[in-house]
């Protein structure tokens, strides 16, 4: 049986998600920034704090790092629910330590019917959900690079 939320040609979901992390740890550390796995920090908008596993990060450089590999649909519409993991990354990008650095590591994934990647949709549509001190990376999967997204 198939499923019809899943990548064509995949695994799972969750493999290509570990698979992006992976990439993302390997881009950081060429540039000489040496990230760990599943790194949690205490988050919380008020007294009670918990401890929240961010996909990277770096307790003694304090980043912390989110990875989304998410895809435009095959008919170029947007992918709604999956951009809400998105606005969930920023919520705890807003609850964690104010003196970690917060990187939002993205698949670059053009749609030519928007003339757009999912990053510079979600970075257009949902401004007012971004924190000021967030950076979004894109990764371009065919170059092994990434640019940060100047918002």
């Amino acid at each position: 049986m198939s499923n019809s939320f899943q990548r064509a040609g995949s695994k799972s979901n969750a493999h290509i998600g570990r698979e992006f992390e992976f990439k993302a740890l390997k881009f950081f550390e060429s540039k000489g920034i040496k990230l760990k796995v599943n790194v949690k920090v205490p988050v919380g908008l008020g007294d009670k704090l918990k401890l929240h596993a961010f996909d990277l990060g770096s307790e003694q450089n304090k980043i912390i790092v989110e990875c989304k590999s998410h895809k435009w649909t095959s008919g170029g519409n947007v992918p709604s629910a999956k951009l809400t993991v998105w606005n969930e990354a920023m919520l705890y990008f807003i609850a964690s330590p104010k003196e970690y650095r917060r990187i939002m590591f993205v698949l670059k994934d053009y749609c030519p019917k928007r003339k757009e990647t999912l990053a510079e949709y979600y970075i257009r549509t949902f401004p007012h959900l971004i924190p000021k001190d967030v950076e979004f990376w894109e990764y371009d999967e065919s170059k092994s690079e990434a640019r940060k997204i100047v918002i």
